[in-house]
């Protein structure tokens, strides 16, 4: 693991990826996609596996069934949280766990409040509110933040060169506590080819039956 990453992975559990065989894919009538079955990772010292709910019949019965909230607050997002940053889906984001995650050269970040977090979230994921990247004197996590994402200030500039890749992602395409997170990002000079929007948060991951956890930590 590069030097400059590893601040911030000390603090994080470690995460392993590995893919299913290829013939247990004949063994499943869910799969990911059509070759792969599913993606195991060890997230928070236990091995867990992404997939999907194999039964057919199988019904949302939680929070996540509504389809109609209040707007404001509750808005649809446009498709793109901002000008280059890159919008993604759940195949792309298990492609990052595998990839950037596993390598240290990214993070997947659940950007909600933590009560949201607590109740369930997608495994392999942290905990970064929206609110702790807000920039200003009113704020005193933003440099510590920025620091253990791998930036480096340099005569009060930051230097995002060596900083990590990350996709965030909120409770679905109604929630703007990930483009908010995304927007405070951009503001304090991340940039843009470094950040990924899951646009379709807890709620599509949910309707797709595939794995959430409820973090120990």
């Amino acid at each position: 693991m590069k030097k400059r990453h590893r601040a911030i992975f000390d603090l994080l559990p470690i995460i392993v990826v590995s893919l299913a065989c290829a013939e247990q894919l004949f063994a499943r009538e869910v799969n990911l996609a059509p070759n792969l079955p599913y993606v195991d990772i060890t997230y928070e010292g236990k091995q867990i596996r992404i997939e999907r709910i194999q039964d057919t019949e199988h019904h949302l019965n939680n929070s996540f069934t509504k389809t109609s909230r209040p707007c404001p607050p509750f808005c649809i997002h446009p498709m793109q949280a901002a000008v280059g940053v890159e919008t993604v889906g759940e195949l792309e984001l298990m492609d990052f766990l595998i990839g950037k995650v596993r390598t240290g050269e990214g993070l997947l970040i659940d950007s909600r409040l933590p009560e949201w977090f607590q109740k369930g979230t997608i495994p392999g994921s942290v905990n970064i509110p929206w609110t702790l990247l807000t920039d200003g004197p009113d704020n005193p996590h933003t440099a510590r933040i920025l620091m253990a994402l791998g930036a480096v200030e340099d005569m009060g500039q930051w230097d995002f060169r060596p900083a990590l890749h990350l996709m965030l992602f909120c409770n679905g395409p109604w929630c703007d506590q990930s483009p908010r997170a995304i927007q405070n990002l951009l503001a304090l000079g991340y940039p843009p080819e470094k950040l990924h929007y899951y646009r379709g948060g807890m709620q599509l991951w949910q309707l797709l039956g595939l794995t959430t956890v409820v973090p120990t930590n």
